[in-house]
């Protein structure tokens, strides 16, 4: 009996000695404070070290890392950030002006992608793919009929320049599989360049990418051996790009020794770029359409144009993103981009919008403020007054305030109008008219004689038919008398679409419908 007593009270006393030790322990470590400063990085890389040294669990230090660094960038700016591997070279794929895949264009309708071009002399055009046919599998996976993502599409077709990937399509009701060696694809970022008139030239850009400028010279070029010598340039919804191709674009239209941009930030000196006034349009009238979707390089050139009276701005307020984002790579394929500067205009002007807690509202914003239907509602900043090369008084706040505003236009939103919006009606039309009609549209090469197709064709009827039969969609009383004058030149482009013009065809017919354009080609 003793000596289980003695063993009980020996066992107690280990234990009351251990639950001390922790309690102890646990104290002290309540007590002592890690010193850290205030204006460096010490508490972060303390954090990171507790982490390892103390946590349960073994630690994935990839994706904490990854966190951390996505965190830390987010708490500068909303543009600063993190791109793993997979984004950035994605990311930076789309402005190269390349990438390897298979060559095609397409658009998906019904469920079911349509190839709308393929690219002449590309590996789809090589091994016999044509316009109008329908993908039904990328190698053994089923893309057709089964609500399969876009970009998934685009994914399994796309692949290193050698690879091979077998493409099965439905062709005039035969399904036929292809082989096809994926190779270098050119990505083109003039979209469009034609003229309206015997004197006036359009060219829209989609973004400012590696091979722009080259793209932009050999389009104006054609357009001046056109008779041109008024140039409307289409920049909505460019969100940008690469700075040089700005620069370079800008150059081509200003006289030697104006100011183009200049840059400035904390750890970077002011650096000033200048035209050198060797450009090829230096004598042709420019007037730059912008938006709320124009940003970035977009608004380096318009600012440059706008600041030294070279041109007339026409549109909404651009988005308002002037930062020098600086990319900064890894050896392990990822990166960040860094705000180092900002970009100001030649008249001293801010082009980056101020940050606020609702920022990435903005847009929404300017909709809720009325900003997209009245000249008067657009935010300026009265106290930053600045004056172009002519005198004429420019604000700060952010963005390029147009010359020439055109407000969105709200009347054409009749409910049979938003019911085929809905249901992508005029889309599935014109991919259900190209099937009746393949052998004519496909046979069309030039403007005239796509637009005498068109206005034979008795496309309102046909739609008019489709829309009832298919989607159950009929005009109610006066709302096709409103709507036809907006919904037919939509109609009209979509089927042009699919003749050899392209998208050529498209922005051209569009044209009778665009607001910016008609005060444009007014001025």
């Amino acid at each position: 009996m003793k000596k289980n007593t003695a063993l009980i009270t020996a066992l107690l006393g280990i234990v009351l000695g251990v639950m001390l030790a922790v309690t102890v322990n646990a104290i002290k470590g309540k007590d002592k404070k890690l010193r850290v400063g205030r204006d460096d990085w010490q508490k972060l890389e303390l954090i990171l070290q507790q982490i390892s040294e103390n946590y349960v669990e073994d630690v994935d230090y990839n994706a904490v890392t990854e966190a951390a660094a996505s965190a830390a960038l987010s708490a500068l700016d909303p543009h600063s950030m993190y791109l793993p591997p997979v984004t950035l070279k994605e990311s930076e794929t789309e402005l190269a002006g390349g990438f390897d895949g298979i060559g095609i264009q397409f658009n998906v309708p019904n469920d079911t992608a349509i190839v709308m071009e393929v690219i002449a002399g590309g590996p789809s055009d090589k091994t016999g793919l044509k316009q109008g046919d329908r993908l039904l599998k990328v190698d053994e996976e089923v893309i057709a009929g089964v609500q399969f993502p876009q970009d998934s599409m685009v994914a399994r077709m796309k692949g290193q320049a050698g690879t091979k990937v077998t493409v099965t399509v439905m062709r005039d009701g035969e399904v036929i599989p292809f082989e096809i060696t994926r190779g270098k694809i050119p990505i083109n970022s003039v979209d469009a360049a034609f003229m309206i008139n015997d004197t006036t030239g359009y060219i829209k850009l989609e973004k400012f990418s590696r091979t722009t400028t080259q793209e932009f010279v050999t389009a104006s070029r054609n357009l001046l051996d056109q008779g041109m010598t008024s140039l409307i340039f289409d920049l909505r919804d460019n969100t940008g790009g690469y700075f040089d191709q700005a620069l370079n674009l800008s150059n081509l239209f200003l006289e030697k020794g104006r100011n183009i941009v200049y840059m400035e930030g904390l750890h970077r000196e002011r650096e000033t770029y200048e035209a050198d006034g060797r450009g090829i349009l230096k004598d042709v009238k420019l007037t730059v359409l912008i938006d709320e979707g124009t940003a970035s390089s977009s608004e380096i050139f318009s600012g440059a144009i706008q600041d030294n009276d070279r041109g007339m701005i026409v549109g909404r307020r651009s988005f308002g993103k002037g930062l020098v984002q600086e990319p900064i790579y890894f050896s392990d394929g990822s990166g960040i981009r860094l705000t180092v500067a900002r970009f100001y205009t030649p008249s001293g002007r801010c082009i980056q919008k101020p940050y606020s807690d609702d920022y990435q509202y903005d847009i929404y914003k300017r909709y809720e403020t009325g900003e997209m239907v009245e000249a008067d509602s657009i935010k300026v900043n009265k106290d930053e007054e600045f004056y172009t090369v002519g005198g004429r008084a420019v604000y700060g706040g952010g963005g390029i305030v147009p010359d020439v505003f055109v407000p969105l236009d709200t009347t054409k939103a009749t409910t049979f109008y938003m019911n085929c919006s809905r249901k992508a009606t005029l889309l599935r039309f014109a991919s259900n008219f190209f099937d009746n009609h393949k052998k004519e549209l496909t046979a069309i090469d030039n403007y005239d004689a796509l637009l005498q197709y068109l206005d034979r064709s008795g496309l309102e009827r046909e739609f008019l038919d489709f829309a009832a039969s298919k989607d159950a969609l009929v005009p109610q009383e006066g709302e096709w008398e409103a709507s036809k004058y907006y919904m037919m030149p939509q109609i009209r482009a979509q089927v042009g679409r699919y003749s050899q013009l392209g998208d050529q065809a498209f922005y051209h017919l569009y044209l009778d419908i665009d607001d910016m354009v008609a005060v444009a080609t007014a001025l």
